[in-house]
């Protein structure tokens, strides 16, 4: 059930982010969550697509260096405390989160949460046990 996440190695200076969201809307390709960390001399753009395969293809063919990961989607209530919830059944459970984002959704009443851990399977049991709806590849293709 795990949603396919790109990773794209980027070098730290002006323009790159927009080249690299240039490449996708130029292939019909639309972001549905993005985050990015930097150090001095790269970034590390992570980002959630409508169509993965596709979006690997376009940007390999124009060098950029990519990596896919298997993440964990969870959809969580937007109110005070429901992201420390999520996070405490994972805890609990003894996965570790190794970074996360969150996204929006067309919803008043719903946050969406990107988790990058240590064991997708067990943090989805963990989660659904919990009584937390997990979000697929075609729930974001909706979105």
């Amino acid at each position: 059930m795990a949603i396919k996440q790109l990773t794209v190695f980027v070098p730290n200076r002006k323009g790159t982010i927009v080249a690299v969201t240039d490449i996708l809307a130029k292939n019909n390709i639309n972001m549905r969550a993005l985050s990015i960390a930097e150090t001095e001399d790269f970034g590390i753009l992570r980002l959630i697509v409508n169509d993965e395969t596709a979006a690997e293809k376009v940007l390999n063919e124009s060098d950029y260096l990519i990596k896919v990961v298997d993440v964990v989607g969870v959809k969580i209530g937007d109110e005070p405390g429901k992201l420390t919830e999520a996070l405490d059944v994972l805890d609990k459970a003894d996965i570790n989160v190794e970074y996360l984002y969150a996204f929006m959704a067309r919803t008043e009443k719903h946050a969406y949460v990107v988790l990058r851990v240590e064991n997708n399977e067990c943090a989805e049991n963990a989660l659904t046990s919990a009584g937390f709806k997990l979000i697929t590849e075609a729930d974001v293709n909706k979105l």
